[in-house]
Order: structure tokens, then sequence, then C-alpha cells
């Protein structure tokens, strides 16, 4: 499976850290705003390509597949330039910041017929598979799930404290997560709303947000969002169910008394972006659709839409 990168920042090195794992793969291009960044990657990972345009990793007859981290506004649009060119893709999350371009990214994966998934790496996290597998097993049902998202960006800088070309959105980004996992775990989705704070005077966006969701099953989700807050950075997730209470923080377990529940066996790594892209890889090796595919992951966009519409009135 020979596969191009494109925007190779802190989450571009994440992925290309995890295909180093993965049998059988070799990372043959990487495409990045900065020529001496997507040179510097290209080096460390043993890459034989390094280019500014997409089109020149899209062009080469030995890329197999793209795995897109660029910019957010970049997603929809390279994707079904990915598709265009015959090149299956994984796209980071989100897939786009409009229900317009989710369904054209939709439209072109159905036209096409190849693998396009997006990074929805909370259904490949071990901590959140381990609750998915109690809830198939009949042994756990989600009655409520508390979510916190909290970052300190304050200013527009990325993981790595670099500034950013792009500024990053708490609905369409950080949001999607957990919209897309509450559904996967507790069923579609029938009813939000969401609020929001002040916008901010520089980077235009709300900077605190807070969203409840409500499943077919009867399942709650408050979800609350902020980029003001000074302390623990990252997502954390506490599912009270019927018969037991979890907090999932990224690949870590614990019960509610803060027990640890050992995930170690639940795939082959502990590495959610790991096996993500090992998901990726098999679903191409193996022609079938993959979990996270574009067309599971529609309807969390559809009710991203519906809360911006919510926002705006």
């Amino acid at each position: 499976m020979r596969i191009a990168l494109a925007g190779a920042g802190a989450f571009g090195e994440k992925h290309l850290d995890g295909l180093k794992l993965i049998e059988g793969v070799e990372i043959v291009s990487i495409v990045s705003a900065s020529l001496d960044q997507a040179q510097a990657a290209a080096a460390k990972y043993g890459a034989r390509h390094s280019s500014i345009h997409l089109e020149d990793a899209l062009s080469r007859d030995d890329v197999d597949a793209v795995i897109l981290c660029t910019p957010t506004p970049m997603h929809a649009a390279q994707a079904i330039q990915c598709m265009d060119a015959g090149k299956h893709v994984q796209v980071e999350i989100p897939l786009a910041d409009s229900w317009a371009d989710s369904e054209a990214v939709f439209d072109k994966q159905q036209e096409t017929g190849l693998v396009c998934m997006v990074g929805h790496t909370r259904r490949f996290n071990p901590s959140h598979q381990y609750v998915r597998n109690r809830i198939e097993s009949g042994a756990f049902n989600v009655q409520q799930m508390d979510v916190q998202t909290y970052f300190f960006r304050r200013k527009n800088i990325n993981a790595k404290g670099e500034p950013r070309s792009w500024t990053d959105h708490l609905l369409w980004h950080h949001a999607a997560h957990t919209v897309d996992l509450f559904a996967y775990q507790a069923g579609p989705i029938v009813k939000a709303n969401a609020i929001e704070g002040p916008i901010h005077p520089e980077l235009g966006i709300a900077m605190d947000m807070s969203i409840q969701l409500k499943s077919e099953s009867g399942a709650i989700c408050t979800l609350s969002l902020s980029f003001n807050n000074d302390g623990p950075l990252g997502t954390f997730f506490r599912y009270i169910g019927d018969s037991a209470t979890y907090i999932a923080r990224y690949d870590d377990l614990v019960d509610g008394r803060e027990e640890a529940i050992d995930v170690s066996g639940i795939d082959v790594s502990m590495n959610g972006i790991e096996l993500q892209d090992r998901e990726f890889v098999a679903a191409i090796r193996e022609g079938r659709e993959p979990n996270a595919s574009v067309a599971k992951v529609l309807p969390c966009y559809r009710v991203l839409h519906e809360l911006e519409q919510q926002l705006q009135d």
C-alpha cells in the first residue's frame, strides 16, 4: 500500500508514526505548504517524493491512497480532488465545515466507489472500543454521556504551539468527535440544541459552546466545549449507563471510581491514530467500506449543520 500524506504538521506526524508500524505500507510522498517541512518529513519517514502541491502526489503512479491532514477549509475540495485522481482518501476530521461540502464529498465517493474515510478517531480508541464491545454484547447501555472538550487557544496556534494559517472551530471540528461518537454508541440523534458564548474579536469564532443531544434510544449527551479553559487539554468522556460508569481519556479508560480498566488487549495497538490508519489500509486491501466511512459519519455533519442554523437564528 503506497501512501501520500498531505499536511506534515502536528497531526500529520501522528499519522506518519502510525503508518510506519503497519506491515506492507510505504510512505511515498509528503506534501506540505512549506517545502522545507515537506522535505524534512520525507527524509525522516523515508518518502522518495516531497512537494508543496497536492497534484504532484496525485499524478504519481506509485501512490494508491492519500491521507489529508491539511487545514479544515481545504478538506472537502481536496478529498474530491483525490478521488477524481483515482486515489483512495482518508481525510482528517472534520470532513468539511459545511453541509453542502459534506454532501459533495459523499456524492463523489458514491460516484467513484473509492474508499473515502474520515478521521473520527474516537471510533478506534481502545477505551471507546471497550465500551462499544460492552454495548454490542448487551452488557451495557448508555443512558447519558457527559463530555468536556477543553483547550487554551486564545491565539491562533496549533497543537505544537505554532501559528496557524486558518482558524479552528469548536462546532465543525471538536464537536464532530462527540456528535459522531454519541450516535455510534447510543443510536441515531433525534434532537440537538446548542448555545454559544461571545465571539472572539480577533479570531471571529465563539470560544465557548454548550451542546445537548438526544438519541432515539432515549440516551442524552451534554457537551461542553471551550478554547478559554486554562487547564488540562483534550476531551474527557463520562459514559453513565444502566450497569456501569466509564470515563475515557483518549486511549485510556477508568470506571466511575477512577479505577483503571485494562484495554491493552482490545486491539493490536493502544494508539487510536494507528488503529484508524490500519482500518483505512485494511478497507482498501479488502475492498470494503471502512468504519468511519464518509457514508457512516455523514449524519454527524447533518446534525452540525442543524446546530449551526440554530446558532445563526
